[in-house]
């Protein structure tokens, strides 16, 4: 959304826009450039002036990319982003709104219903099933109340039963709007109910039922569109078809589809009713989303936890688990506290404790990362685990020796210029600096696996359980280590 450094002309954001030989004239645009629309939106926005021109921003972000637009809405305050919508054609206005991050397009949907509930709710009717469903499960319930009773029956109908799914199951990521024909249909009677149908942009499969609405088998529209016009749907139909449960976890479903290169799967109930259709761009939503869940559950953030979200969640996920840290960094210092004396007597074990730590969490977390993606991409097998655990403890035994001997010299080296240290004061940190990254490997490694034995997420507070263990045993190691070792080392 910012401009470029050189004024990009829309002829040298089309790619080959020029019209050889009198080819029909076509325009190909590179969209990692931004588009006149985008610098238009961007010249409006700098100006320097008190008051918004709202009218002139909401014609240029209604001709932006839905995406585009979305972010453009981002930025702005959640009234001022309200009242631009309210001047947005509304198709236009509610995909914008759909692609916006959720925290941010709710607090914009409470203005507008503050505003005019009836068209907040028009807007949430114009979007697609599954993100009015999301949209409308993430706003407070008295603004969703509203919502829903402002809205036509039908849609609202149809919103509540797919809000009644749970957000993280195929039910709750499905969508309604998909193709369907009976299969004592022709080929003409199909393609005619198609046209006269509002279908998705997107659609590439037709999804064949009976007269009870359950699903008998799929179509493909290039099949459809060979065919002749008096066969029967059901002569030309695919009858073996992979349809999954409202139920299943969306992690499952993300699975599924990479592993067998899905693009749409329909939803059925245990009647084998059509419910809906996940899409492969919904998936794709879920795999990021769920990435992030990972990446803020290792250290002890909100599975749900967005950028904008309000206090309250952002307190909700983090507190507890700054409360766990505080007491599981507190054994650390117990072992620091029992080996007060010694420290005080050899000042610069004071200055490699942290050195030792620092490295064994750090090869913890390498090896943590690896095992986590793993299990996230189902590559770890039962039988294979303690092979794994071997090979990540014989890594982290390479490079905690390899280390060690680095720290071990710099220590040896200190002592020829200051005299400060002992060259057996150097062999101690070498060898705890070794017993200590082969210890955070092989926690790092263990940590997904254990929580996942015990039927949790393997991410939940990683991090914080292994800075506990990594800290506790290096500090353990080194300075116990040099306290056998005492009346050696002076």
């Amino acid at each position: 959304m910012t401009l470029p450094e050189r004024p990009t002309s829309s002829s040298e954001r089309s790619i080959g826009a020029e019209n050889p030989g009198g080819a029909l004239e076509s325009i190909i645009e590179d969209p990692t450039i931004d588009s006149p629309e985008d610098r238009r939106v961007a010249e409006l926005l700098a100006r320097e002036s008190d008051v918004l021109d709202v009218p002139g921003l909401a014609q240029a972000v209604e001709a932006q990319e839905p995406a585009d637009a979305a972010a453009t809405l981002e930025g702005l305050g959640d009234e001022e982003a309200a009242e631009v919508i309210e001047e947005m054609d509304e198709r236009a206005a509610a995909e914008a709104l759909a692609h916006m991050q959720v925290p941010l397009a709710v607090s914009v949907v409470e203005d507008l219903v503050d505003e005019d509930a009836a068209y907040a709710a028009k807007l949430v009717g114009l979007m697609a099933s599954d993100d009015a469903a999301d949209l409308v499960q993430a706003l407070p319930e008295e603004y969703a109340a509203k919502v829903l009773a402002a809205m036509a029956p039908d849609q609202a109908l149809r919103l509540r039963r797919l809000m009644k799914y749970d957000e993280r199951t195929a039910g709750g990521m499905m969508s309604t709007e998909y193709l369907a024909v009976y299969a004592g249909m022709t080929v003409a009677q199909a393609t005619e109910r198609i046209r006269s149908t509002d279908a998705p942009e997107d659609a590439t499969h037709v999804f064949v039922t009976d007269a009870a609405h359950r699903l008998v088998g799929l179509l493909s529209l290039r099949a459809l569109l060979l065919a002749r016009a008096e066969e029967r749907i059901e002569s030309i139909m695919d009858r073996e078809v992979d349809a999954i449960q409202p139920t299943l976890d969306r992690e499952e479903v993300a699975e599924e589809f990479a592993r067998y290169d899905y693009s749409v799967l329909p939803v059925v109930d245990p009647q084998r009713r059509l419910l809906g259709v996940v899409t492969v761009d919904d998936v794709i939503d879920i795999i990021r989303a769920e990435q992030t869940e990972d990446a803020q559950r290792m250290v002890g953030a909100g599975a749900e936890e967005a950028v904008y979200s309000p206090i309250p969640v952002k307190l909700r996920g983090r507190l507890p688990w700054l409360c766990v840290n505080l007491f599981t960094s507190s054994m650390a210092a117990v072992v620091v506290l029992r080996f007060e004396g010694l420290i005080a007597e050899l000042a610069i074990l004071a200055v490699l404790m942290p050195v030792i730590a620092n490295q064994a969490g750090n090869a913890g977390q390498q090896s943590l990362a690896v095992t986590l993606r793993g299990i996230v991409l189902d590559q770890v097998r039962t039988g294979r685990v303690p092979q794994l655990l071997l090979r990540e403890t014989a890594v982290g035994f390479i490079n905690g020796t390899i280390a060690g001997i680095i720290v071990g010299t710099v220590v040896a080296i200190f002592e020829l210029f200051t005299g400060a240290a002992s060259w057996r004061l150097g062999l101690v940190a070498g060898l705890a600096m070794s017993g200590a990254l082969t210890l955070g490997t092989f926690t790092g490694a263990s940590l997904p696996l254990l929580m996942r034995r015990l039927g949790y997420d393997p991410a939940t507070a990683s991090t914080i359980f292994l800075t506990m263990v990594t800290d506790t045993a290096s500090f353990l190691v080194f300075l116990g280590l040099a306290s056998m070792l005492w009346r050696w080392l002076v």
